[in-house]
């Protein structure tokens, strides 16, 4: 079967990239052909265009980009239209994926819906839009199910990927001295996110606090579709930088300062006493606050159902909040313990799935099943 996929950042790159390697394990007649990033690349097919020239954040900045992303959407179809596929495959993206999604039914092609965009934290109401355009949608949150069924909308819980693949983590043995890290010297992680603008907002507060933790090494965690240039100004003082290996640095983390997003879950998956930041442009958090209706930011707390890490969100994201906070992080056993009892629960109610093998199943089934009915 022909299977065209649509990643528009990092960590969907990453959740695509293990589901095209199960669907080719399962269908071995399968060929694809893709929007994504370096790591569905390697897994074969055909990379259309690369997410790096897709990555905006912000209603603010997405307002401002909907020349580029017009130009965008009609490119996409044009290949779609070309390549034929028997099932377009949607990962997360929701702002440029949903628009697909309404194309493609149009265009009597079959949808499936790979991760769910976050429309259970600020418009809800799409929820009959995707009822309407999405044949089958594969959630990866436990609380995810309970929503969509609250609309009427039967889904498929196949587990988290993130959490098979924190399982399935290898560290690196030579990861510290590859990098000139000192092994007798504790580390702090610093995970300020994989876009550009992303990092602009969070990354020189997040190193304020370095003067008040010498004995610490503070080792940053770069991604390699943004230019190592970009970087450069960040390593002084002794701070590290690594490229793409967030998981060997976590694996040996004491304390993580990490932005809102997928990290988050990823640092908890590996017991690491974690901060969560975040900050935008003005204009933008004005409407998120607005519009949100979810009590947290970081999937931690949001899969617990409560606080488990601190969140300090655009004014409260500072170097003196930042500063106490890790002090706790790294010296307070009790509240340590406290998170880390948080991260237990966080692991039981995600349990372990195989993800990306369960979701390819059954995308394969339901595309025989519905061959079989023509």
């Amino acid at each position: 079967m022909k299977y065209y996929l649509i990643a528009g950042e990092r960590s969907g790159d990453t959740h695509a990239a293990h589901l095209v390697r199960e669907l080719k394990s399962q269908d071995p007649g399968a060929d694809f052909r893709y929007w994504g990033g370096d790591q569905m690349e390697a897994e074969g097919g055909h990379l259309v265009r690369h997410y790096r020239e897709l990555a905006v954040m912000g209603f603010w900045e997405t307002a401002t980009s909907l020349l580029k992303f017009r130009g965008f959407l009609k490119e996409c179809q044009a290949d779609i239209l070309a390549y034929r596929p028997d099932v377009l495959i949607l990962v997360d993206y929701g702002g440029f994926n949903l628009r697909m999604a309404a194309w493609a039914k149009a265009q009597g092609i079959r949808v499936f819906y790979y991760i769910s965009p976050k429309i259970w934290a600020w418009n809800q109401s799409r929820v009959e839009k995707i009822k309407a355009l999405v044949d089958k949608m594969f959630v990866i949150l436990p609380f995810e199910s309970e929503f969509y069924q609250r609309f009427e909308y039967k889904v498929d819980y196949i587990g988290n990927p993130t959490a098979d693949e924190v399982a399935a983590f290898v560290p690196n043995p030579d990861f510290l001295t590859q990098h000139g890290i000192d092994p007798s010297r504790k580390i702090i992680a610093v995970l300020p996110g994989s876009r550009k603008q992303e990092i602009e907002e969070m990354l020189h507060e997040m190193l304020a606090v370095l003067p008040a933790f010498q004995e610490y090494q503070f080792v940053v965690a770069g991604v390699s579709n943004l230019d190592r240039a970009y970087y450069a100004h960040f390593e002084r003082n002794g701070i590290k930088l690594v490229f793409d290996q967030a998981y060997d640095l976590l694996s040996r983390a004491s304390a993580a300062l990490v932005t809102s997003g997928t990290a988050t879950l990823e640092t908890a998956l590996f017991d690491v006493p974690q901060v969560v930041c975040y900050r935008t442009s003005g204009l933008t958090y004005m409407i998120g606050k607005a519009v949100i209706k979810v009590p947290y930011i970081s999937l931690v707390n949001l899969i617990v159902g409560r606080t488990v890490v601190e969140e300090f969100i655009q004014s409260e994201f500072t170097a003196r909040n930042l500063l106490d906070e890790l002090k706790r992080l790294l010296t307070d056993e009790a509240y340590i313990a406290q998170q880390k009892a948080g991260y237990a629960e966080l692991r039981q109610k995600l349990g372990q799935h195989n993800a990306a093998r369960q979701a390819a199943a059954l995308m394969i089934n339901y595309l025989s099943e519905k061959q079989a009915a023509a």
